[in-house]
């Protein structure tokens, strides 16, 4: 099988401390990776060497065949980047937000379709500033697929975000995985990655404890004797909260 991205062996000191320590995993073309562990476990330094962000120490990173330390500069066209906390020049309209992203990598692009896409057209003639915290991260994701990636990053994207503007988010990242997109994302939201990830690597100390789908995890640790008071509900809080407020995005979700 070919893959899309190929870590290997990947290494990062910051003086005394290991923060990535020996990472290897390979992601599929059109597969959603999650990336989980414990703040301090080296889940955004791993992103951002993948990025070319930060240099590598050691170890190795291919995405479609490319060493990202030795031709940084193609990898960043082949890669979108939304960031945990995304900013924007203020007295900026959304439309002129999709053009100046797209034209730092020489497209040309219909912004209407792009802010459609992600259920911001009505906003098309707003400022940035008006937006709320998840309509800015919906125009975050879009400004990272203006050049067409293969590969795109997503550190903690629903951080803060109410639930129905959380799910929206969900549908989303599932559609850029659809377009035969690779996602790589990290989340402390246990939830989100059983849901949306197709395989998860668990990052501990620096390190990868565990590699698989979120139901073969699962399976590992209750061969392992685990148990848990069984408790099974047909719904929690969360459905009744978008059951009684409405599924769909509010005007400042």
């Amino acid at each position: 099988m070919t893959f899309m991205i190929e870590v290997k062996n990947l290494k990062k000191r910051y003086g005394d401390k290991q923060a990535v320590d020996g990472v290897s995993f390979d992601v599929k073309k059109g597969e959603i990776f999650g990336i989980l562990g414990p703040n301090g476990a080296g889940k955004t330094t791993t992103l951002e060497m993948m990025e070319t962000l930060r240099p590598i120490d050691s170890g190795t990173v291919f995405i479609d065949g490319i060493d990202v330390a030795k031709d940084p500069q193609t990898i960043k066209y082949l890669i979108g980047v939304q960031p945990q906390t995304p900013a924007f020049q203020d007295k900026t309209k959304l439309t002129e937000v999709i053009e100046m992203f797209a034209a730092a990598y020489g497209e040309k692009v219909d912004p209407i379709a792009f802010l459609r896409d992600v259920d911001l057209e009505e906003k098309a003639n707003s400022y940035v500033e008006s937006l709320s915290g998840g309509q800015k991260q919906r125009l975050s994701i879009t400004t990272a697929l203006v050049h067409g990636p293969k590969v795109f990053f997503l550190d903690e994207p629903t951080t803060g975000l109410d639930p129905q503007a959380r799910r929206n988010l969900w549908g989303l990242i599932e559609k850029v995985r659809d377009r035969g997109i690779s996602v790589i994302m990290t989340t402390h939201y246990m939830d989100e990655a059983e849901v949306l990830c197709d395989r998860i690597a668990v990052m501990d100390n620096g390190k990868i404890v565990a590699i698989d789908t979120p139901k073969n995890l699962i399976k590992q640790l209750l061969r392992r004797g685990f148990t848990k008071q069984q408790h099974v509900e047909q719904a929690n809080l969360e459905d009744v909260f978008i059951d009684l407020t409405g599924k769909g995005l509010r005007e400042d979700a």
